[in-house]
């Protein structure tokens, strides 16, 4: 049997937390993370130490403040937030419909920014929840301008199906590719839910490459295509600029 690092034990009890487990008791979170209960309470008392994890009156476990203070440090996560609010807010006051802003993190879209008026169409979206690729209008986006191999493996791998639209088929998703690659925005209709369309367009970093993708997602049923689709790519280019990227 293979002997677990310690980093590799450190990490599975992090990895025991996630957004439907954000309270765990140390038995939970030895179950979770595979470890004895005698390592977890080790491992878990020097990240509470360190602030990693919070206990609270009750001896429930929650992540801790001092991970969100290093996350903050990321460039692909709370600074390209920052620099992007004002942009994706404008673009919900334009349309009052959901906004997000997303980056692609292997083979899933990771959404670190995301609003929403009362009104708008329901989605299964949250800030850093994660879909596959192919059935968002950001993942698409996303995917469409990887590099080819990056293209091809996923092709490859299983296209998971969430409604009767979901794109399923290799061949399919190359074409739908391609066509983000020719129009700069990528499409997403009834592909996550029956009811709803996304619109999204790649964002820039200074020197060119695409670093995240934003959209905004709206009714199928009264969706107005062409009035969408400058609006989004307005909110692109303007964090792409806001960003270094001059074309």
């Amino acid at each position: 049997m293979t002997t677990r690092s310690a980093p590799d034990r450190l990490l599975s009890v992090l990895s025991a937390f996630d957004h439907e487990h954000p309270a765990l008791s140390l038995t939970d979170i030895s179950r979770r993370a595979g470890l004895t209960l005698t390592t977890t309470h080790r491992l878990v008392g020097a990240l509470t130490d360190w602030g990693a994890l919070e206990r609270d009156e009750a001896g429930v476990y929650h992540v801790g403040l001092r991970l969100w203070e290093v996350a903050a440090l990321a460039p692909r996560g709370l600074a390209l937030r920052q620099i992007a609010l004002p942009y994706l807010e404008d673009l919900y006051e334009a349309t009052h419909e959901n906004v997000q802003l997303a980056v692609r993190d292997g083979g899933e879209v990771v959404y670190i920014e995301w609003l929403s008026g009362r009104s708008a169409v329901g989605v299964h979206i949250r800030v850093g929840a994660r879909w596959p690729l192919h059935a968002t209008g950001v993942g698409l986006a996303l995917l469409a301008h990887s590099d080819a191999d990056v293209q091809q493996a996923y092709c490859e791998g299983p296209l998971t199906a969430f409604t009767p639209h979901t794109i399923t088929d290799p061949a399919e998703l190359r074409r739908v590719l391609a066509e983000v690659r020719r129009t700069g925005v990528a499409i997403s209709s009834r592909q996550v839910t029956d009811d709803a369309l996304s619109v999204a367009a790649p964002v820039r970093g200074q020197t060119g490459g695409v670093v995240a993708a934003v959209s905004i997602v709206v009714p199928q049923s009264d969706a107005q295509v062409p009035v969408l689709v400058p609006a989004v790519r307005l909110a692109a280019r303007g964090i792409s600029r806001a960003l270094g990227w001059r074309p």
